[in-house]
């Protein structure tokens, strides 16, 4: 009876440090901590979406012959606000992909906004618009550090799923699949030209 009490705690005790090494617990820490920074990236964006309808606003007071500026911004907000990426389709390349580029065409109109901005010294000098391009601008910073916190939770999540003995671990009991990272925008790929007079 003894050797058999013996065998079953020896055997218990195995069990319980191969479980320790197997990263079970690691993975599942690894995929909350990438859902937590989606969640960040998210608000973020949502608080430029909601700055955007202030700003057109405060624009179209001063500048009215910008209305194809304004309507471009609009509907890339409205564009941007419609495709949405749930924590459940971080894995999707598709989706990713589709809610960057959804992104970054209204960053893309945003920017074209505040060039048009300059013709209009009267709405530079508003103390309103100068509010809202402050608050822009910081809420661009905030995507940008949330993009850059939730890549790096996503490098660290997908390096748990593929390593041993985590890998082994994933493919038996979890089936993980490896998350999106952000990817620089398409623009980014190719440097603009430069040609000096």
């Amino acid at each position: 009876m003894k050797k058999y009490s013996l065998f079953a705690l020896i055997t218990v005790l195995l069990a319980l440090s191969l479980l320790q090494g197997c990263g079970y617990n690691t993975m599942q820490a690894n995929e909350e901590s990438v859902k937590a920074a989606w969640g960040d990236v998210e608000s973020s964006y949502q608080r430029r979406a909601d700055l955007v309808p202030n700003l057109v606003e405060t624009v179209k007071a001063y500048a009215k012959h910008e209305r194809e500026t304004l309507a471009a911004v609009t509907e890339a907000r409205s564009k941007a606000g419609s495709i949405t990426v749930t924590k459940a389709m971080l894995d999707d390349p598709q989706a990713m992909a589709k809610f960057q580029q959804a992104q970054g065409a209204l960053s893309s109109s945003l920017s074209r906004l505040m060039v048009v901005v300059e013709k209009y010294p009267d709405l530079k000098a508003n103390q309103g618009f100068q509010d809202l391009a402050h608050q822009l601008e910081g809420t661009e910073n905030r995507i940008n550090v949330a993009r850059s916190r939730y890549n790096k939770a996503v490098e660290t999540f997908n390096t748990s799923i593929r390593i041993f003995p985590n890998n082994l671990t994933n493919s038996m009991l979890l089936h993980l699949k490896l998350k999106e990272p952000f990817k620089a925008d398409e623009g980014a790929a190719t440097a603009p030209k430069v040609k000096f007079q």
